[in-house]
């Protein structure tokens, strides 16, 4: 349990995560040459598509709000469930939707089907989160948690019962709700959005105190939300050694920045120097790309995955076919990944934090051909902006689209 692990020292969590994903990646012999970084950053798959895919994080929402609490709030559990990337195949399955797009589309369900307040009839508040059920969720999400098996000794006759590929996916958002809902109740708050608007607070008052007019502590915000809720303690001791990712709490804190930035209508943090979201897509796609070389990793079998992206490596860095204009529901399932251990997957997740770390410094130093003087843009890019790119990146192209990402099932971290 990530609850049982040692939370960092108040103050230390935005480092951590970058220190601890550096040495988990150092310490499993998996490589990122200068060489490989900078090739990847004068790529025209790079260049061509970042600055329409940059800001891609799928946050906004076309629904109507009656407040900003109320918006802040349905961000706040978008990000609490957004995990299912390890059921991503059977979700296409069943909807034609990928992991993200059909716990986007939950959320959808749960705000139109609510009451306003923060009574049970709300399933978005507090109370409403711990009366949720498994058959509730499936309905939501359209989808079904029961298959047909044959009757023992009765030749031509099916009885139904729970199960399917989906059932544990369900029961993990239940789980992640009720354990949420109850953990908000017990600490008086209506619903999560009123704690994240109360840890927003308490970051502007924090960074008042030490810069008078600053922007709120991302460091705080990160802090309590990781301290109060074990589905953002996304954290693992590999090797005896805790290894700090933090993904859907640092998704939550820019989330909140990328939709609230032009009215500013609660205290803002800068997120601009935060480690990346890291996930199943951003390392696969990393790997694809070459940045990530795992051909030596001692870790499992990581080595052995992967290994027809480096014959393609060419055409994954050129332009690239023109993106589709087709929807999810006319798209066939993609290929399953390799399926990962917890261990394997902490391994390659952490690579991608620090990877990105580097790519970012070393295009702030980059030398561009007199021929590319164009691209002087790299010099500026930052850690969420790559973050959305390689995210966004991955449904955009075509090629891309077919990559296998890896798979890990029964986590609700990502």
């Amino acid at each position: 349990m990530a609850s049982l692990l040692p939370l960092p020292q108040t103050g230390t969590y935005v480092q951590s995560v970058r220190e601890s994903c550096r040495a988990l990646r150092s310490g499993s012999s998996v490589k990122i040459s200068q060489e490989a970084v900078r090739r990847f950053l004068l790529s025209p798959a790079f260049a061509n598509s970042f600055e329409r895919l940059q800001t891609a994080h799928g946050v906004t929402m076309p629904l109507k709000f009656p407040s900003v609490a109320a918006e802040l709030n349905l961000i706040s559990v978008l990000a609490l469930l957004n995990f299912a990337s390890g059921y991503r195949v059977p979700l296409h399955v069943a909807t034609g939707r990928g992991a993200y797009d059909n716990i986007r589309a939950l959320l959808f369900s749960l705000y139109l089907t609510s009451a306003e307040g923060s009574g049970a009839d709300n399933l978005l508040s507090a109370k409403g989160m711990v009366t949720i059920t498994r058959d509730k969720v499936a309905e939501l999400m359209n989808i079904s948690i029961r298959q047909e098996k044959p009757v023992p000794g009765i030749p031509g006759v099916v009885m139904s019962e729970v199960g399917g590929p989906l059932l544990e996916l369900v029961d993990l958002i239940v789980s992640a709700m009720v354990e949420t809902g109850s953990i908000l109740l017990n600490g008086g708050y209506p619903d999560l959005g009123a704690f994240v608007l109360e840890a927003l607070s308490e970051a502007k008052r924090a960074a008042d105190k030490s810069d008078p007019g600053s922007m709120a502590s991302a460091e705080v915000i990160l802090e309590r939300l990781v301290k109060a809720f074990p589905a953002f303690q996304d954290m693992s001791l590999i090797d005896g050694t805790p290894v700090y990712v933090f993904k859907k709490a640092l998704f939550l804190i820019h989330a909140i920045v990328l939709r609230f930035a032009s009215s500013k209508a609660v205290p803002l943090p800068d997120t601009s120097t935060l480690p990346v979201f890291s996930d199943n897509v951003l390392p696969s796609m990393l790997v694809h790309l070459g940045v990530i070389d795992i051909s030596e990793c001692t870790v499992g079998s990581l080595k052995g995955i992967f290994l027809d992206s480096k014959d393609q490596l060419n055409a994954f860095l050129s332009s690239g076919p023109v993106p589709s204009e087709g929807t999810g529901a006319n798209k066939a399932p993609p290929k399953q990944g390799p399926h990962l251990s917890k261990e394997e997957a902490y391994v390659l997740r952490a690579s991608a934090v620090d990877a990105c770390e580097l790519i970012v410094e070393t295009a702030r130093a980059i030398e561009i051909p007199e021929d590319e003087e164009k691209q002087t843009w790299l010099r500026n890019i930052k850690l969420p902006q790559l973050d959305g790119w390689l995210w966004a990146v991955a449904k955009d192209r075509l090629d891309y689209r077919s990559l296998e990402r890896f798979v890990e099932t029964s986590t609700v971290f990502y």
